[in-house]
């Protein structure tokens, strides 16, 4: 762990570039032993961090078995609960879905579980889409504090946090070295 100090927030590196990419393999084996015919899965990694981490799952799944699985993107905006209470005007990217939702295996991939409210209005996107078959949901990070009745089915690590910490994933995709840092306001 290391501690960087960045205005009068205090961040530490909980996850490093190593076991970040540990935690991404174990997410895929785990959604492979339970998804035994990966022909029926499709990924859809909620925009942004969950975009990358669902294509580096994928990526993962393939080193381990040799399919390839779909992977879409999901712009939640317009499903978001607090879209009215936001007083600039929502900016608005495209939802790429491979193929049809319909009597699809879709797992859901972000990067933290928090409230639910993500998951929620993602559900809501993809339901809009169509009747999938079954909705599961794997994240990189679960810290806890929901705020609706949601439960990751692949969790790569919980971190118990408190209210005024939060957790950012950062992804070289970004620009940024990966890992997972926890923020505190002091």
């Amino acid at each position: 762990m290391t501690r960087k100090q960045k205005t009068d927030a205090v961040e530490v590196r909980i996850i490093n570039r190593e076991e970040m990419a540990g935690l991404i393999g174990r997410l895929a084996a785990d959604i492979l032993d339970k998804n035994q015919d990966l022909s029926e899965i499709t990924l859809v990694g909620i925009r942004s961090r969950g975009a990358h981490l669902a294509r580096r799952i994928a990526e993962k799944i393939f080193e381990k078995c040799g399919v390839r699985v779909p992977v879409g993107i999901l712009d939640i905006t317009l499903y978001r609960d607090d879209l009215r209470s936001r007083l600039d005007q929502p900016s608005l990217l495209r939802t790429e879905i491979p193929g049809a939702v319909e009597d699809r295996n879709i797992i859901l991939v972000d990067d933290v579980l928090f409230t639910g409210r993500t998951i929620r209005a993602a559900m809501d996107g993809i339901m809009d889409m169509g009747r999938a078959r079954m909705i599961q949901l794997a994240v990189l990070v679960d810290r806890g504090f929901r705020e609706l009745p949601i439960r990751a089915n692949y969790t790569g690590r919980y971190v118990p946090t408190k209210n005024d910490q939060t957790i950012r994933v950062r992804f070289s995709e970004d620009g940024d070295e990966d890992g997972v840092i926890l923020r505190e306001i002091p």
